[in-house]
């Protein structure tokens, strides 16, 4: 894929962590991240992170900060809330269910709600990184409303096939995954490769 842009939403269900370190894998890959990050989310990035303000070089560091703009939820009328904003897709990671069930019944109350709802109607991939459990009948029935309006939905799963040996290798796996369903090339070790039963 060509350098381009991402928009990446991060509201409150747990997962920091994925978030953080997919937008560090966008960044190093020369791709921009344009952030919006819910109240809740806000919140999620201080108990799971420590990250007490939401600036670009608290979520990659200097090196890398050129990269990333981070959008205040509440401004509707931010570059990433209008469908003329070119962008080679957007995800929502982690994404709560209160985001998932307002994306669903199309209200758009929020930044991060508008650039989703823009995403979806402009025909470009929208990512839904759900990480609430159980599911009950009313996320079901969000999830399969999304899907029928074209998103993606990707739980924050994480495989144990690749015999991971801690917390960080982990999130790799689902952030691979996730750049893989944004077409992004990337070297994190997140492929199966089959060996004969014993």
């Amino acid at each position: 894929m060509k350098h381009g842009k991402i928009v990446v939403g991060i509201t409150g269900a747990s997962g920091a962590p994925y978030a953080i370190r997919l937008i560090r894998m966008l960044t190093e890959c020369g791709i921009e991240a344009h952030v919006a990050v819910s109240a809740l989310g806000r919140r999620l990035l201080f108990d799971e992170a420590d990250i007490r303000k939401c600036e670009p070089e608290a979520l990659v560091g200097p090196d890398l900060a050129q990269l990333v703009t981070v959008h205040n939820d509440n401004d509707m009328g931010s570059t990433i809330a209008s469908g003329s904003f070119l962008h080679d897709g957007m995800v929502i990671v982690p994404c709560s269910s209160n985001t998932m069930g307002a994306l669903a019944s199309g209200m758009t109350n929020s930044l991060v709600h508008r650039a989703a709802s823009v995403t979806l109607k402009e025909g470009r991939r929208l990512v839904i990184a759900h990480r609430e459990t159980p599911l009950g009948r009313i996320e079901l029935m969000n999830m399969e409303r999304l899907l029928q309006a074209g998103a993606v939905i990707a739980p924050l799963s994480p495989g144990f096939y690749m015999r991971p040996e801690s917390i960080d290798e982990m999130v790799d796996f689902m952030v691979g995954r996730l750049l893989d369903l944004l077409g992004i090339d990337h070297d994190l070790s997140t492929r199966w490769e089959s060996s004969p039963a014993r």
